[in-house]
């Protein structure tokens, strides 16, 4: 993954849309998401304040901000008795012990 965009996003005179912005997110993983945040930033820089397509791109960059730091929750929480996947802990206070 890199902060390179596809050239055709980039194109002069192109309508950055909503769905531009929603296939960079597509990729977005804990792992990546600095990089995403970096592209879909760069996306959007120009457009107004009020383009849906920088609504959208602004609510992902606090996403993506929020799981570069702490991680994510996929899936539910571990079943009675048994122990949480270090996936569903990791950022949790007080959880460190399922990190080692």
């Amino acid at each position: 993954m890199s902060q390179a965009e596809n050239p055709e996003r980039l194109k002069p005179g192109r309508e950055v849309t909503v769905d531009d912005v929603r296939a960079l997110m597509g990729a977005s993983t804990p792992h990546f998401a600095l990089q995403l945040r970096a592209r879909i930033r760069a996306l959007i820089r120009d457009l107004a304040p009020d383009h849906p397509a920088r609504i959208e791109g602004e609510r992902e960059i606090a996403r993506l901000d929020q799981i570069a730091f702490a991680g994510e929750v996929r899936g539910h929480r571990a079943e009675l008795g048994l122990p949480p996947l270090r996936s569903v802990t990791v950022g949790e206070p007080g959880r460190a012990e399922n990190l080692h």
